[in-house]
């Protein structure tokens, strides 16, 4: 049986700790006898036929007829699919994407249904590359279906093909790719590696205008998330769920496939950094050193390329299907069952290592925008109950922070960084005075429709998804970091994680408790 996670009180025994710094990691000690880790639990074991799973479910749906029974010969069959947003990093070939699609084209074929499209679900991310599309859906399906013109990628600024389905009793419009809108069945493939992801989110972000996405991506619905990862405390949630019935109501027959992983995330030789510092033998300290000193020694886009190139070795744990509400009640059972970890007690200090990667960033550059998206929009937000950090407590984080952007990828983040960092940090401030600049730019438009550019509004997006952590943290820090870009951010720079408590100490006294968040893998702490 694989080990749940747990939490361990730190000692003067206790070995230094991993922490991420982006494309690196170090050692470090923590303080003893207040100090605390939180260890996520050991990946769970995957399924055996995943295939057959996969099929059962579509035969054997929840609260929904079987597929076979949906489908008919003359109708309007769309299929849509998470992009390379999850899973991270990247799974190994073939990703359950292409299993489950695969499986869902199967029963079509039998079933005589001509009329299918595949779109990749984008929201406002940027345009996945035909490498990407490989990876996830296989040759197959590519080669297939791209070629027709029955392959593509959502255009969130496509108006000629959005469609209103109707308007929330919020006043919240739900306006939809026009193809899934006017198809008569509409199946959804989803990766959950997250709480916060599937159900009724899939298609009112996937598939949505950024008028409709506009509604509950901002900061003030993201302040009032309480958090991400549990859905009824989260009114990003609750207006997602508004939404949805809007759409079960007045819009297509949605038939979703969500799928959880395993925390299976390191193939070797980097399987040592999910490990517990302890249990660490001979050949995992000789190979940190040496992946250590390696890594140093490159050059950053050098080290960058090797890290993205980690394929993991996810193993699937459910798959279940049918109607989406209850599918997703389902998919979290089994999400929960492997990333929960009751922890009692906040603390005063939260320490997380940022890594190389983070939803808005495959193959790219972790730019200071989503440092501090992935610090105080994901890692704060890995909770059920209440944050780990007290409120007004600090959070100090380890990243390099260089300030490097992909100017292919993230345009807009260049002039955000440049122009609205300058100017405010407070997201309210820059969604009053900023977000309509960049959301009617026609270059950034252009850009994120022709290119492989996020839409020009993603970076305050990425902001605002940070924004309850900005909100509840009394100070900020970043160790590691390019002094200049940190405080640009409206953070704190350091230089040495004892440099941090000393800065840190102002806020919380000499003797805070400290308590470090030890991801990857994924874990979800259960404040009591």
């Amino acid at each position: 049986m694989p080990r749940p996670g747990f939490v361990l009180e730190v000692d003067k025994s206790t070995p230094p700790i991993l922490f991420w710094r982006g494309e690196g990691f170090s050692l470090e000690r923590l303080p003893a006898d207040r100090s605390r880790v939180i260890y996520p639990a050991e990946p769970l074991a995957g399924l055996d036929d995943v295939d057959g799973h996969i099929r059962n479910a579509l035969l054997n749906p929840v609260d929904m007829d079987p597929l076979p029974a949906l489908l008919k010969p003359d109708m309007k069959l769309t299929i849509c699919f998470d992009d390379t947003s999850l899973s991270l990093p990247k799974m190994r070939k073939p990703d359950t994407r292409q299993r489950i699609i695969e499986a869902v084209l199967d029963l079509a074929a039998a079933a005589g249904v001509d009329d299918i499209h595949l779109i990749a679900a984008l929201g406002l991310h940027r345009r996945m590359h035909e490498y990407e599309l490989r990876h996830v859906l296989g040759d197959r399906i590519f080669d297939a279906f791209h070629p027709r013109g029955m392959l593509y990628q959502h255009d969130a600024e496509d108006h000629d093909n959005l469609t209103v389905i109707g308007e929330t009793d919020h006043g919240e419009v739900l306006e939809i790719n026009k193809r899934v809108a006017e198809s008569d069945l509409v199946v959804y493939a989803n990766v959950n590696q997250v709480a916060m992801d599937g159900g009724w989110k899939s298609i009112t972000t996937g598939v949505a205008s950024y008028r409709c996405l506009s509604f509950h991506h901002n900061p003030k619905t993201l302040q009032n998330t309480r958090s991400l990862m549990d859905r009824h405390h989260s009114a990003l949630h609750q207006s997602l769920w508004r939404m949805g019935e809007v759409l079960r109501e007045s819009g297509p027959q949605i038939f979703t496939v969500e799928t959880t992983l395993n925390t299976n995330t390191f193939p070797k030789p980097f399987d040592f950094l999910a490990k517990r510092e302890w249990e660490w033998n001979a050949k995992d300290r000789a190979t940190y050193l040496a992946t250590q000193k390696s890594l140093s020694a490159m050059p950053v886009k050098a080290r960058r390329k090797i890290m993205h190139s980690i394929e993991s070795p996810y193993e699937m744990t459910s798959v279940q299907a049918g109607f989406t509400p209850t599918v997703h009640e389902e998919t979290l059972k089994h999400v929960y069952a492997q990333h929960l970890v009751e922890v009692e007690g906040q603390t005063d200090i939260l320490t997380m290592g940022i890594p190389y990667i983070c939803p808005y960033n495959p193959e790219g550059v972790m730019n200071p925008i989503l440092v501090m998206c992935m610090g105080l929009g994901y890692l704060f937000n890995m909770y059920r109950g209440k944050p780990l950090v007290r409120e007004g407590g600090v959070i100090i984080m380890t990243h390099p922070t260089y300030r490097d952007f992909n100017p292919v990828h993230h345009p807009s983040y260049i002039d955000f960084f440049e122009e609205v960092l300058t100017d405010t940090t407070d997201p309210a401030v820059m969604s009053e005075k900023w977000e309509k600049k960049y959301a009617e730019d026609e270059w950034y438009r252009h850009l994120y429709r022709t290119g492989n550019a996020y839409h020009g509004v993603h970076p305050f997006y990425a902001w605002y998804w940070g924004a309850h952590g900005q909100q509840h943290a009394g100070k900020v820090i970043i160790v590691g970091g390019d002094a200049p870009t940190v405080r640009r951010l409206g953070f704190t720079p350091a230089s040495t994680m004892n440099d941090a408590f000393e800065i840190a100490s102002d806020v919380v006294g000499r003797a805070p408790t400290i308590t470090h968040l030890h991801v990857p893998s994924v874990l979800v702490a259960d404040v009591k």
